[in-house]
């Protein structure tokens, strides 16, 4: 080295050994002029890679570039001016040494590359280079070192030896310190790239290099969150690839890419195992079930999928981690040389102040790469949720009923909110896998050479205490670790010395041991959960696909719009069919009409034109689009227009004929928004009638050629009934000339359909026009006969009315647009609690009936539209607390788990760290302790004293662990009784304007918070804000100067920790509310995937879905990086700490002990984490407390009176008669609304049959509600056999009224649960209840016969089975009074009339409120109550009604029966 340098290459004497050091120009010209070079070599070739991947476009040539050229190919002049002068020394026979050629030959060449580099980054579209910074900055760092030398050498000599290479020298380093200074500013926008259509668009990717490193990009957020609670709008909005189009875009193609290797495969194998079968002559079932159990062994693999999607990004996380490891064991050799520095006084002071220097570096560039490393980490974690919830969605959309029906709705949701979310949580510390293996065993590696072999002792009780990870194995291992070992190893031989240097670089080896300790047990547990979550989500995404192609749409028979030929169908493959040899040809432009039993199949029928169901065998073909209205209408939370456009395109004239046509115009009168108000979840605001004619709007809007109309009539009442079929379906309404198939129980609209199919158990039994099924003569013609009005009332539509009728007909008729809807009980609640007028001004609708009087009151002018207020909504938005969260919280909780106890855990906390800091101050005294003969003397005495303090500390974390858990599940438990209470107490009122999603979150996401986030965080913030107070006060003690430092060093940490909380705190706010939304709309998408598929609005669904995920992961990005830069701030507080602590140890060195110093540094060490995660906890904390507000909020709403009183408790026996009495009744739905009932007084006697009619808002179901009290009244009263019902408990009135609604409510669980939940009936009187609901034969044909499960709301029955089984709940039950809610509007005519005899017969004695749409069933009825705007209109018997020509009669009139 000294041939090729002229000079010596190292000099200890010169360099170490002095308190003036230098370096030998040999080690300036070699290594430090080469490290830049060799650093862009070799970054050089990866670089290019990634460049030629990511072009952006190129930037024009602006004066920032030119300028740093001009300045490259200067720096490339300097260099090979100093190769020439030595070319011109040697020509002046001074031969100068080779390093004087090679240096500036290499340097200049690299500042070549390193200008060309500037350029072609320019035209690759590169604003900010990363690569370029860091390699002017260690150009900048290795200058350094000769500039001083230069200085120092001239300054000793007196002159400058030589001038030429000094001069070039200081030019080269100003150069570089100018690229350096302007390499940090960014470069402008490059041409051509994709245009940022954004409004608000994330900062990230236009931020410089050193912003990314530094998260700087992030502050502007952080100071607009600490000025005022932010708000969605102050989002910035994802970067590009994390949103879900490009995310789910790559993770479907590796999904599909898996799923045609799995076919592959599966075609490959079981060729073969037909091969085999032919040589062998095996039974072919054998080999069918082989193929069967290796195809269930060979799934396509999910895993693979995210792997390839997700996988290079992850990796680059991982190389930054590896790293991080691997600098995190510099500090502690670093304390070792400190600590030998200190005990030796002769040393050079720069020593010290280099070692302080070089820790403060080392602690600086840890914590950036520990930082981009997590942000590499939660990314992947956020991305993997995208995916996950964007493939599960889309799955959701495609599979079979039978896949669907094998998970209830709740279980799939759960697979995007849990099993999603498992997989984002895995992220963050999966690196901990390899990591803590590499970690653990250089702690041990580096003790080893410390203490020797009695590590091996420490690492067995660490083994031993694995097993053991609880709180305090995980909070004192470190300790127990370290004191076996140092028990070991003075005890192994007396010579060995525990001094300063040991002890304490053990101890701080041991505190990086614990993190891999702690983590790694829980990264295995969480790695196994998530393995059960990839296995569901597998299995979700390998179900079943309905078929696109069952259904043929293309090629139809001419003349046909729908054929099916030998049909043969079935809900699952498994499953025996439900229709068999199914003919069926529908002209185009007829209407045809499906009509038999209950579960005949009709419904079926339906779902096999929509390619719903497994096609065993025969061609379906519908020719194109279709329009479908389901049985039970599906409604979104969205407003009424926007339910019946369902992304049509706006058009008034076609949306204003369609509101006509199917009786809406009167409902938007009654609506607080007209066609704006906001339809809450399941149309919870709308009346069954009101769902189903929006549902009917939606399809007539459609324009479709084909209308699949599944019995949309029977949620009608008649009247409504008649008017749709004329103005929609018959041959005269909207859809004519259109193809319509329509399931019906009406045979009043028999007589007008082309074409009558008769369905009995899954197959055609008859065909053929109404005239043509009565020449056959067969069972339907006699069933025709028995339930088809008189021919002679049919014939009376065409007769011309007088004058005065027609007046009748329009004062009277006008009023009932929908005389008597189908209102479950809670729905008239639910519609009314919005209504902001009681009284309805006359309906602008004409009347139904296909005759002379619609003619007369078409001539009417039509009205414009109401305007209405377009702001009423039903559903608030869910509102984000802002602020800092009140102290009042906190005290709730505190009172949660007990004022003493939350005392006694801060207490305990206080004694735990007095006891670390005592074993610490007694070790550091310890390793004091003078050395006699080789030995120290009372090593047993001393060991006893820091074990015996060990052993305090690790009792006092188990004492305070405990007792905080025990309180933190103590509140957790009172908090939920009380909510559950409340809820279950809890008006109807209130869950009519709240949504079902947000008070689940209440009981699942905020008492799983209670439950189990805040003891932990709580845990953590003690912990960490204890040992943050320990190290300042340690460091203090043992540096006094330390004070100095600690206060400004305070203000920089309050500061940033007020930016960050007021920010995090609203983030994760607005992170919680925007989640919901995504599962509201999943679960109603899995309700109407079947409405969606016809519609062929899966992609529009599917938008919408990922905007409401990205909604979402916009505030959790920002949540990810607000926790980014804050570690990035917070620990370089840290990182000052420790510097601090080396830098006061150093100067203070002559009054120091070896021991203090290891004690300071070594809590200094521990600082930067407890201080990053103290503010992150204080985050936390505020953040998780708010579930404890929440929870307040929902557990302190108003009640219903008491269930029981217990002094006014009526006789056993009550009712007796079943006498129920209104007394001058009045009732409100809540303050400040108009009275729906207003005075009303009538009184039932006891087994009257009484019929409720009248029109929408008359008040026909806040009758029934007042009876149970679910309205209370707002004067009058309501008696019961004379008991007043205000005045007893709500158990003991509602135990003795049973209701059957319209709506039948069934749970998940078997037919007996259902029928009889409490196991209070005999399995006798349960079948006869069955046979006498004529379910019997049903339930006899099922294998489980009364143990049949019912799938969840019971979707495995028809709904006429539903309602069925309702009415047999009531058969058992059999309480004096009985109330029908219209309870047999889905069943057919001849069941229907079995059914009112039932009740005829069954409830004899019993006093009966029905309220009717089919007016035949009330007919013969005792009396009938017309109600009118909250009134009694008419009250008396029906032949007395019809004889009178009142309302009633024109009901009657219309329904064909007056």
């Amino acid at each position: 080295m000294e041939a090729f340098c002229g000079s010596r290459f190292w000099d200890p004497n010169i360099s170490v050994h002095t308190e003036n050091p230098d370096l030998t120009p040999c080690f300036q010209n070699t290594v430090l002029a080469w490290i830049p070079s060799i650093y862009l070599w070799t970054v050089l070739p990866f670089y290019i890679l990634y460049l030629k991947r990511c072009k952006r476009g190129y930037i024009i040539l602006s004066m920032l570039s030119r300028f740093k050229t001009i300045l490259g190919v200067l720096l490339w002049c300097v260099c090979w001016a100093d190769l020439f002068f030595s070319f011109h020394e040697l020509l002046q026979s001074r031969t100068p040494p080779p390093v004087y050629f090679v240096t500036p030959l290499v340097v200049g060449i690299t500042m070549v590359l390193a200008t060309i580099l500037i350029q072609y980054e320019r035209l690759q579209g590169i604003r900010s280079s990363g690569v370029l910074i860091i390699f002017w900055f260690v150009s900048v760092l290795c200058a350094l070192g000769s500039f001083r030398s230069k200085i120092i050498a001239a300054m000793a000599q007196g002159h400058i030896k030589d001038r030429f290479r000094f001069t070039t020298f200081y030019i080269y380093f100003a150069l570089i310190l100018i690229e350096l200074i302007l390499s940090c500013y960014q470069e402008k926008p490059p041409l051509f790239s994709p245009v940022n259509s954004d409004s608000n668009p994330c900062p990230e990717l236009n931020s410089g290099f050193l912003s990314k490193l530094t998260f700087w990009w992030f502050t502007s957020m952080a100071i607009r969150g600490y000025k005022k609670p932010l708000e969605d709008k102050d989002l910035w909005s994802l970067n590009e690839a994390d949103t879900s189009n490009v995310i789910i875009q790559q993770l479907q193609k590796e999904w599909d890419r898996q799923e045609r290797e799995w076919k592959q495969k599966e075609v490959a194998y079981t060729k073969t195992s037909n091969h085999v079968l032919n040589h062998v002559g095996d039974d072919p079932k054998g080999v069918e079930v082989l193929i069967r159990d290796k195809r269930q062994r060979k799934e396509p693999s999910f895993l693979k999928a995210l792997l390839r999607t997700f996988g290079p990004y992850f990796l680059i996380g991982s190389f930054y981690k590896l790293i991080q490891d691997l600098l995190s064991f510099v500090n502690p050799q670093l304390l070792s040389v400190l600590i030998d520095f200190v005990k030796n006084k002769d040393a050079p002071s720069w020593w010290g102040f280099s070692i302080a220097a070089l820790m403060f570096f080392s602690a600086v560039l840890q914590t950036i790469i520990l930082h981009q490393h997590f942000q590499y980490c939660f990314v992947t974690g956020m991305r993997l949720r995208t995916g996950i919830t964007g493939m599960i969605y889309r799955k959701s959309l495609v599979i079979t009923n039978s896949a669907k029906r094998s998970s209830t709705v709740g279980e799939i949701v759960n697979l995007m909110s849990v099993d999603a979310q498992r997989f984002m949580d895995l992220m963050t510390f999966l690196n901990m896998l390899w990591s803590a293996p590499l970690q653990i065993c250089l702690a041990l590696y580096f003790l080893w050479q410390t203490l020797g072999p009695s590590v091996l002792a420490g690492v067995a009780v660490m083994i031993l205490l694995i097993p053991l990870n609880a709180a305090i194995a995980i909070k004192t291992r470190a300790l127990q670790v370290a004191l076996t070992t140092f028990a070991v190893y003075v005890h192994v031989d007396e010579h060995n010395i525990l001094d300063a240097e040991k002890a304490f670089v053990s101890l701080t080896l041991f505190n990086i041991l614990r993190f891999p300790l702690n983590m790694l047990p829980q990264v295995i547990s969480n790695l196994a959960q998530t393995s059960v979550s990839l296995k569901r989500i597998q299995q979700f995404l390998s179900h079943d696909e309905l078929d696109p192609n069952c259904v043929e749409t293309k090629v139809v028979t001419p003349g046909s719009a729908i054929s099916i030929t030998n049909g043969t169908f079935s809900w699952a493959k498994e499953l025996k069919p439900s229709l068999k040899n199914i003919n069926l040809m529908v002209p185009s432009g007829s209407l045809v009409a499906i009509v038999g039993h209950v579960g005949c199949g009709k419904s079926s029928l339906v779902s096999a034109l929509l390619g719903e169901m497994e096609k065993l065998e025969g061609q379906v073909a519908v020719k194109g689009s279709v329009a479908y209205v389901p049985q039970q209408a599906w409604i979104q939370n969205a407003t009424l227009k926007d339910n019946i456009l369902f992304g049509q395109q706006y058009n008034e004239q076609k949306y204003q004929s369609v509101l006509e046509a199917c009786a809406l115009k009167t409902d938007l009168e009654v609506l607080p928004g007209g066609d704006y108000t906001e339809i809450g979840e399941k149309g919870i605001n709308l009346s069954g009638g009101q769902r189903q004619r929006v549902s009917l709007a939606r399809a007539v809007f459609s324009n479709a050629d084909v209308y699949l109309l599944d019995d949309p009539l029977s949620a009608v009442d008649s009247h409504v009934a008649k008017h749709i079929f004329d103005h929609v379906i018959g041959p005269e309404g909207a859809l004519k000339g259109k193809t319509r198939v329509l399931v019906t129980h009406g045979i009043t609209f028999l007589p007008q359909v082309d074409q009558i199919v008769v369905l009995v158990d899954g197959k055609i039994s008859e065909t053929g026009s109404y005239q043509e099924l009565l020449k056959q003569n067969g069972a339907f013609a006699d069933f025709l006969r028995t339930y088809a009005p008189d021919e002679d009332l049919q014939e009376e539509e065409l007769t011309m009315l007088e004058d005065e009728e027609v007046l009748l007909a329009e004062d009277t008729l006008s009023n009932h647009t929908d005389l008597a809807d189908n209102e479950p009980v809670t729905n008239e609640v639910r519609k009314q609690f919005l209504r902001q007028l009681s009284v309805i001004s006359s309906d602008r609708e004409c009347p139904s009936k296909m005759s002379t009087r619609r003619r007369v009151c078409e001539k009417k002018a039509v009205e414009p539209p109401l305007q209405k207020n377009l702001n009423t909504t039903l559903i608030q938005a869910e509102t984000a607390e802002t602020g800092r969260v009140k102290l009042s919280v906190f005290w709730q909780y505190m009172k949660a788990v007990g004022v003493v106890t939350s005392l006694v855990i801060c207490f305990l906390y206080i004694c735990q760290n007095a006891a670390a800091i005592g074993a610490n101050v007694w070790l550091s005294d310890w390793t004091n302790e003078p050395v006699i003969n080789g030995t120290q003397q009372n090593t047993s005495m001393r060991l006893g004293v820091y074990a015996a303090l060990g052993l305090l500390q690790g009792l006092i974390v188990l004492l305070s662990s405990f007792t905080l858990a025990m309180g933190g599940i103590g509140a957790a438990c009172k908090l939920h009784a009380v909510l559950l209470e409340n809820k279950f107490r809890t008006p109807q009122s209130f869950f009519d304007t709240t949504p079902t999603g947000r008070i689940i979150n209440r009981f699942s996401k905020d008492i799983y918070v209670i439950d189990e986030v805040l003891p932990p965080t709580i845990l953590m913030f003690l912990g960490t804000f204890f040992t943050s107070a320990s190290t300042v006060i340690v460091i203090i003690a043992s540096t006094p100067l330390f004070a100095v430092v600690i206060i400004p060093l305070a203000v920089v940490y309050f500061f940033v920790q007020r930016f960050y909380v007021g920010t995090s705190r609203q983030l994760k706010r607005l992170e919680s509310i925007s989640r919901s939304p995504i599962y509201s709309h999943f679960s109603e998408t899995i309700t109407g995937t079947s409405v969606i598929r016809a519609y062929g609005r899966g992609n529009s669904f599917i938008s919408v879905n990922d905007s409401k995920v990205d909604e979402n992961q916009k505030s959790y990005y920002l949540n990810i990086v607000s926790n980014r830069w804050l570690g990035v701030r917070i620990e370089f507080i840290g990182n000052c700490v420790v510097f601090f602590a080396a830098l006061f140890a150093v100067l203070g060195r002559n009054n120091l002990n070896a021991g203090l110093v290891g004690l300071s540094v070594s809590y200094a060490l521990q600082v930067t984490m407890s201080l990053n995660w103290m503010v992150r906890m204080t985050s936390d904390l505020e953040t998780n407390i708010v579930a404890v507000e929440r929870v307040k909020e929902y557990s302190e709403t108003e009640t219903e009176a008491p269930w029981i009183i217990e002094d006014k408790r009526p006789p056993g026996d009550w009712p007796t008669q079943g006498e129920v009495e209104f007394v001058d009744y009045s009732v409100r739905y809540r303050k400040g609304l108009d009275l729906v009932l207003e005075d009303l007084n009538l009184r039932v006697k006891g087994g009257e049959k009484i019929g409720i009619v009248g029109r929408t808002g008359a008040g026909k179901s806040s009758m029934t509600l007042s009876l149970f009290r679910i309205l209370e009244a707002a004067n009058g009263e309501i008696r019961i056999d004379g008991v007043r019902i205000s005045e007893i408990g709500l158990h003991d009135l509602r135990s003795k009224i049973t209701i059957i609604p319209q709506d039948p409510v069934l749970f998940s669980g078997t037919l007996r649960i259902n029928l009889d939940p409490f196991n209070k009936y005999s399995e006798d009187e349960i079948w006869k209840a069955l046979e006498l609901s004529h379910l019997k034969r049903f339930v006899s044909s099922q294998p489980g016969m009364l143990e049949y499960e019912c799938s969840e709301g019971g979707e495995n029955l028809s709904v006429g089975q539903r309602q069925l089984v309702c009415l047999a709940r009531a058969l058992l039950r059999k309480t004096r009074i009985l109330v029908l809610d219209e309870a047999t509007a889905a069943i057919d005519l001849e069941t229907d009339n079995l059914i009112q005899m039932t009740i005829r017969t069954q409830f004899d004695g019993c006093t009966v409120l029905t309220i009717a749409h089919r007016l035949n069933t009330i007919m013969d009825y005792t009396r009938i109550l017309v109600l009118d705007k909250g009134t009694i209109a008419e009250f008396d018997t029906p032949s007395n009604l019809i004889a009178s020509r009142g309302i009633f009669y024109s009901m009657a009139k219309d329904a064909g029966l007056a």
